[in-house]
Parts: C-alpha cells; structure tokens; sequence
C-alpha cells in the first residue's frame, strides 16, 4: 500500500535525510534529527507523491491522503498530549510547504492553526495570558488568510498600524486585550469582505484548506 504521510517525534520516526525527493529538505532534515534523538517537536509530513496525487485529481486531497493525515494527525495528539479543537485543552500547529532546495523567505507558512473563538479561551486559560492567546489568534487569521484565502497581507497590516495609531503606540507587544479584541473584529471582517467567507471557525477545516494551498 503506497504511503503518502510520514510521521516524526520520539520513538516513532518514518523517513531519513536521503528522502528529500520524498519529504522535501525540511521535512527529511526533521525525520534525521527526530531519528538521531535530536528533541524537535513531533509531527508528520505530507509527502510530495501526495501533492502530485492532488494536482492529478484537479486540487482535490484524495480520501486516502485525507485518511492518512486523520491518522497521523491522531498520532500527533497522543505524542503531544493535546487535541487539536478541545476548547479546554488545544492542540496547535504550525504548517509549512517545503521544497527539496533549501528556499529562505519563499515558503509559505501559517502558525497557530487550530485556533478558534472557543480555543483560544482554551489556550488563554492554559497559558494563564490572555493576551498572548489573543495576540496568537490574530497572527493566525493573518497569516491563514493570506496564504490560503488570498487576502493581501498589506491590509492587515493597515488595520493593525491604523490601531496602534489610535492608541498611540509604536509596538505590537503594547496592544491590551481589548485593542486586540478589536483588531480580531476587524481582521474577521475584512475576511469576509475581500475573501466573501468567514474565517473559518473548523480546525479541521482549517487544517485541510492549508494543506491543500
């Protein structure tokens, strides 16, 4: 049976640094370190057969790629100890395109995947800081919304700017929790005013649509 997705974390490592082909650089260079007992965190790659198997099916994840990201998505809950959804508990994820040539500054990637308005209760809850989970949040509607939903970045960046304006500040790091309530709002809103949808609230759908970009 062919395999499309390769886990890696402690003890359960699946693929080395000669899969590049496979893997790409960054996905084999982390099944190496995971395999040589270097502590990286765990997690899985889709492999480049699987993306070659989505453009000859027309940019659709095929059922048995879909199946296999669940199942490594399951193996990475359990090495993590964390669901990715549960409200009170919250797995997130960072997910990363890679190519077999290292490409500084011309991968995308999308932090915090995994966060809604009900996990990121969650993670604020956990964490103990509000406004880190916020803060968290905000990047990720940023970043999932320009690469997967083609909202510019630059207006983002408008609505961030015009905020710290109004207050007077010069750093993100000064926004309180309530500007940052503000900013979501009106980050969530110029979603679904450029992109016509909401940002979408279904980590697995958030999952999937950026896998599939």
């Amino acid at each position: 049976m062919k395999k499309y997705v390769y886990f890696f974390g402690k003890d359960n490592v699946e693929g080395n640094r000669g899969m590049r082909d496979i893997l790409g650089g960054k996905g084999a260079n982390l099944a190496e370190m995971s395999g040589i007992g270097v502590p990286v965190p765990p997690g899985f790659t889709v492999s480049t057969e699987a993306c070659n198997l989505y453009l000859a099916e027309g940019g659709r994840i095929p059922d048995v790629v879909r199946e296999e990201i669940l199942t490594h998505l399951a193996k990475l809950e359990k090495a993590a100890g964390r669901t990715l959804g549960d409200s009170e508990n919250p797995l997130l994820v960072s997910v990363r395109s890679g190519s077999k040539f290292s490409m500084p500054g011309m991968m995308d990637t999308i932090l915090n995947l995994g966060l809604n308005e009900k996990t990121v209760k969650g993670l604020a809850a956990k964490s103990g800081n509000r406004r880190f989970a916020l803060d968290c949040y905000r990047r990720l509607i940023h970043m999932f919304s320009d690469v997967v939903l083609d909202v510019p970045k630059k207006e983002f960046e408008k609505i961030l700017k015009s905020r710290k304006d109004s207050e007077g500040l010069s750093n993100d790091f000064e926004l309180t929790e309530e500007a940052l309530d503000a900013v979501i709002r009106d980050y969530k809103a110029l979603v679904q005013k450029i992109a016509g949808k909401d940002f979408p609230q279904n980590v697995t759908d958030q999952l999937f649509l950026a896998v599939s970009a």
